[in-house]
C-alpha cells in the first residue's frame, strides 16, 4: 500500500471515528488520538475557538497531560505557533527546535518544550469561520511532507464539521436541560398556592440545574428565603425584576466557575422566580384580605351580640357604665385582631394578648390598683382567643373595680389545659350575682372555650378559667 492509499485510509478512519459521537468532549478526545496515530506523532493538542472572548482554549490532548485543567492554556489568534496558524488560516510547520521560535508561547502546566517539531493547522468551518486549531508534535526532529500537511488539513476540515454538529447537539441538550428546569419550576408554582412552597421549588431546581452546592433567594428587604446547601468558592447572583424594578436576587454557589451558559440559565430561572414571587404575593394578599374580611365580620357579629345582651340586662345599670363596659369589650376584640394581623398567624400568643389587655384596662379604668402578672407561653386559635380576651377583660375589670389593692394575673399550661386566673386580696364576695358580665363569661367559657369557670372567695376573690389547648 503506497502512502497515498494509507493517507486515504487514515483520513477515512479518522472521519468515521469523530463522526461516531455527538458529545463534544468525546469528539475532541477522538480527534487528538486519531490525528496523533494517523501522523505517527508523539502528541496532539486540540484547541477550540471561543468567539465570545476571542481566545483559543485547549480542550483535548494526546501524549501529555495538562496538570491543572482548571487553568486551561489559552491564547489569542496570532499568539504562539498554533495561534499563528489560526490567525493566518494556514498551516505552520517547524521541523526542529520549535520552542526556540520567537512565536513560541510557553505554558507552565503544558511541557511543550520537550518536543522538537510541530505542525499546526487551523480548524475552519466551511473554509472560513475559525472553529479552532490543532497541532501535532514529535520529540525527534521531523520534516513534515506536503502530503502529511494536506492530510492534516483534510482531517481538520472534517473535524470542523464534527465540531459544528457536536456544538449544535450540546446547545440542544443545554436547551432541553434549561426547559426541563423551567418546566419543573412552572409546575411547582402552578400547583402551589403557598409562596413558601414555590420559593423552595425554585431554590432546589436552581441547585439541580446548575450543579450548585448552595442556592438562596434574597428578597428586596434583605431577607434570605429558603437558603439551601452551603456557600462555596464561586458565587453568581441574578437580579429578580418585575415591571422594571428589582424585587430580589437569586444566588447560587459551587466549587467550579460558572460558565456563560450557566448565567443564561440562571437568568431564565430568575424570570420565572420573579413571576412566582409576585404571583405568590398576590395570592397571599388575596388570602389575607379574605381572612381579614372574615375576622372583621365575625368580630362585628360578636359586638352586636354583646350589645344585645347588654340591652336585655334586667339589673339596674348606669347607662354610662354600660357603655364603658361595651367599649372595653370591643377593645378586647380589637386587641386579638391586632395580634393576629401583626403575627400573620392562625394562633395567638395568649401571654402577649393578656399583657396588652392588662395595660389597656389599667390605664383606661385609672384604678388605684397594683396589678402584677405571671404569664407562661400558651397559644390558642383566633376565634377562641377572642373569647378568652373577652373573658379576661370582664374578670380583670371586675377585680379593678371591686377587688382589693393588689391584683394578680396568672396564665399557665398544665396537663394539656390552659389556666387563666385573676385574684385580688379584697374582702371577697358573697353569693355572686349573675349579672351581664358574668353571664358573658360563663357563656363564652362553656360554648367557645369548651372549658370550666370557677369563682370563689378565700381571703380575697379568685376567678379561674380552665380550657383545653
Amino acid at each position: 500500500m503506497d502512502y497515498r492509499e494509507r493517507h486515504v485510509r487514515l483520513l477515512t478512519e479518522t472521519i468515521e471515528a469523530v463522526n461516531s459521537s455527538l458529545d463534544l468532549e468525546e469528539v475532541l478526545e477522538l480527534v487528538a488520538t486519531k490525528v496523533a496515530n494517523a501522523l505517527e506523532a508523539d502528541a496532539c493538542f486540540v484547541y477550540l475557538y471561543d468567539a465570545r472572548v476571542g481566545e483559543l482554549v485547549l480542550r483535548a490532548t494526546f501524549g501529555t497531560k495538562v496538570e491543572e485543567m482548571t487553568h486551561r492554556p489559552r491564547m489569542r489568534p496570532g499568539e504562539g505557533i498554533t495561534g499563528t496558524a489560526a490567525e493566518l488560516r494556514a498551516p505552520v510547520a517547524l521541523p526542529k527546535q520549535a520552542h526556540l521560535d520567537p512565536r513560541f508561547k510557553n505554558f507552565p502546566n503544558l511541557p511543550e518544550d520537550e518536543y522538537e517539531s510541530i505542525l499546526a493547522v487551523p480548524i475552519l468551518a466551511r473554509g472560513e469561520r475559525l472553529e479552532g486549531a490543532l497541532n501535532v508534535r514529535t520529540r525527534e526532529p521531523r520534516e513534515f511532507t506536503a502530503d502529511e500537511i494536506d492530510l492534516l488539513l483534510a482531517i481538520a476540515a472534517q473535524v470542523a464539521q464534527s465540531i459544528e454538529h457536536a456544538k449544535l447537539y450540546a446547545e440542544a441538550q443545554r436547551r432541553v436541560h434549561e426547559l426541563e428546569a423551567l418546566a419543573r419550576i412552572s409546575e411547582a408554582v402552578s400547583e402551589s398556592l403557598y409562596l413558601e412552597e414555590s420559593l423552595e421549588a425554585i431554590v432546589k431546581t436552581t441547585m439541580d440545574a446548575l450543579h450548585a452546592t448552595g442556592a438562596a433567594l434574597v428578597l428586596e428587604d434583605g431577607k434570605i428565603a429558603w437558603p439551601e446547601g452551603r456557600a462555596d468558592a464561586h458565587a453568581i447572583r441574578q437580579p429578580l425584576r418585575w415591571r422594571g424594578r428589582q424585587i430580589g436576587e437569586l444566588v447560587a454557589d459551587r466549587a467550579t466557575p460558572f460558565t456563560q451558559d450557566d448565567r443564561e440559565l440562571l437568568a431564565s430561572i430568575a424570570q420565572h422566580a420573579a413571576v412566582a414571587l409576585e404571583h405568590g404575593r398576590a395570592v397571599l394578599r388575596g388570602v389575607l384580605a379574605q381572612e381579614i374580611h372574615h375576622r372583621v365580620k365575625n368580630n362585628l357579629q360578636t359586638v352586636a351580640s354583646l350589645l344585645r345582651l347588654q340591652a336585655r340586662a334586667e339589673d339596674d345599670i348606669d347607662p354610662r357604665k354600660a357603655l364603658e363596659d361595651s367599649v372595653n369589650r370591643i377593645l378586647a376584640i380589637a386587641a386579638v385582631h391586632e395580634v393576629l394581623t401583626e403575627r400573620r398567624d392562625e394562633d395567638v400568643d395568649l401571654a402577649e394578648l393578656v399583657e396588652r389587655l392588662r395595660a389597656m384596662l389599667v390605664q383606661g379604668l385609672g384604678a388605684a390598683r397594683e396589678v402584677d402578672a405571671a404569664l407562661e407561653p400558651v397559644s390558642l386559635g383566633g376565634n377562641r382567643a377572642t373569647a378568652l380576651a373577652l373573658v379576661f377583660s370582664e374578670l380583670l375589670q371586675n377585680a379593678l373595680e371591686h377587688g382589693g389593692p393588689h391584683v394578680h394575673v396568672e396564665l399557665q399550661r398544665q396537663n394539656g389545659e390552659g389556666i387563666l386566673a385573676i385574684a385580688d386580696d379584697g374582702r371577697g364576695i358573697g353569693e355572686p350575682k349573675n349579672g351581664t358580665g358574668l353571664s358573658i363569661v360563663r357563656a363564652l367559657v362553656r360554648d367557645e372555650l369548651r372549658g370550666s369557670f370557677d369563682l370563689r372567695s378565700d381571703g380575697g376573690t379568685r376567678a379561674e378559667v380552665r380550657f383545653p389547648v
